[in-house]
């Protein structure tokens, strides 16, 4: 099982904080997971196919590249601006 959490104007756009997803063998990395999601369209190609997503991996920040294994969390999000 994967948790998967949304945070800031992407838990907003997908109208979802968080969800569990089945463990999948294809789930090689966060990127795959990411393809996983964007595959439902609409909306959730848009927001997860923004180039600067963030993401992070048992609450530490990684890259799409990071390896994923059954039982993790992974939360995207989008880059933090301030001024």
């Amino acid at each position: 099982m994967i948790q998967v959490q949304y945070f800031a104007r992407y838990r907003e756009a997908l109208q979802c904080d968080s969800e569990s997803l089945d463990w999948q063998v294809g789930f090689t990395c966060v990127n795959d997971l990411r393809t996983h999601l964007m595959a439902r369209g609409g909306i959730w190609a848009q927001v997860l196919g923004e180039r600067n997503l963030m993401c992070a991996r048992n609450q530490e920040l990684c890259g799409l590249e990071e390896p994923l294994m059954d039982s993790d969390e992974v939360a995207f999000f989008p880059t933090v601006t301030g001024g």
